[in-house]
C-alpha cells in the first residue's frame, strides 16, 4: 500500500479513534516512555508559568505525559482528527488543556500563537508531508532557547531493528488492527516507520532546521533501536 497523507490520514486516524486507546494499551512502556520523553525537556519545577504546545496529540497520550511530569504548565494539544480530539478532551485530566483542531502544516490558521516555552512532538513527524516545514513553523513558535522534544518511531539503521519493528508489526499489531477494521492505517504505521529517516537522518534533519545542542536519546526495552527521543533548543536571540 503507499503512504496515507493529510486528509487520507486524518480520515484513517478518525475512524481508528474508538480503538485507538486499546490498541496503546498493548503496547509495553508506551506510556512510561512518552513521560520519559518528556521529562528529558529538562524543564524545570512542575512547569508552573510555562507554556507547551503538545503538537499531534491523538488520543491525548502525549499531553497526558506532558500533564504528569509537569502538571502546572499550561499545554495547547493540536490534532488534526476531530474523532482523536474527542478522545483526548474527555479524559479526566483534559478540563484545563486547549484542545485545537489542525494540521501541523497550518497552525497559524488555526489561531495558534506563540511563544510556546517547549513544543512536545509525539509519533508525529513521520506523519507529516514536509517534516522540515514543520520543524521550521515549530521553531517560529518557540521563545529564544525554547525546547524541542520529538518522541518517534526512527530506526538506528541496523537490519535486526527493523526486523523486530516488522515482526511487532505484523505479528502482534496489524492482525489486531484489521479485526476492528483499522488495517489499512496500521499497515501504514509499519510503513511509514521503514520509509521514515534513520534516528542520525532525523537529527541532521532538526539541525538543519536551526535547532541547536541536539541530542539523540534512546528508550529501552523492545523499544531500543526502535523509538528515539530528540531534544533540542531553538538558538538564543544574539544581541
Amino acid at each position: 500500500m503507499t503512504l496515507l497523507r493529510d486528509d487520507d490520514l486524518t480520515a484513517a486516524f478518525d475512524h481508528a479513534a474508538r480503538s485507538y486507546d486499546a490498541l496503546v494499551a498493548a503496547n509495553p512502556g508506551y506510556h512510561a516512555q512518552l513521560r520519559r520523553s518528556v521529562r528529558r525537556l529538562g524543564l524545570p519545577g512542575h512547569g508552573g508559568g510555562l507554556r507547551l504546545l503538545d503538537l499531534g496529540c491523538g488520543t491525548g497520550a502525549s499531553t497526558a505525559a506532558l500533564r504528569s511530569v509537569l502538571p502546572a504548565a499550561h499545554i495547547t494539544a493540536v490534532d488534526a482528527s476531530a474523532g482523536m480530539l474527542r478522545r483526548a478532551a474527555a479524559k479526566p485530566w483534559a478540563s484545563d488543556v486547549t484542545f485545537v483542531r489542525a494540521p501541523a502544516e497550518r497552525l497559524a490558521e488555526a489561531g495558534v500563537r506563540g511563544p510556546f516555552d517547549a513544543v512536545f512532538a509525539g509519533y508525529l513527524m513521520r506523519n507529516v508531508s514536509d517534516p522540515d516545514a514543520v520543524l521550521a513553523a515549530v521553531r517560529d513558535l518557540l521563545v529564544a532557547g525554547g525546547r524541542l522534544g520529538v518522541h518517534e518511531y526512527t530506526l538506528s539503521g541496523r537490519r535486526a531493528d527493523r526486523l523486530v519493528w516488522t515482526l511487532v508489526c505484523r505479528g502482534l499489531v496489524q492482525p489486531a488492527a484489521t479485526v476492528l477494521g483499522d488495517g489499512g492505517l496500521y499497515r501504514h504505521l509499519w510503513r511509514s516507520v521503514v520509509e521514515f529517516d534513520t534516528a542520525g537522518r532525523f537529527a541532521s534533519r532538526v539541525r538543519a532546521a536551526g535547532f541547536q545542542d541536539v541530542r539523540t536519546l534512546p528508550l529501552p526495552g523492545w523499544h531500543t533501536g526502535i523509538t528515539h527521543t530528540f531534544v533540542a533548543r531553538r538558538a538564543q536571540a544574539v544581541r
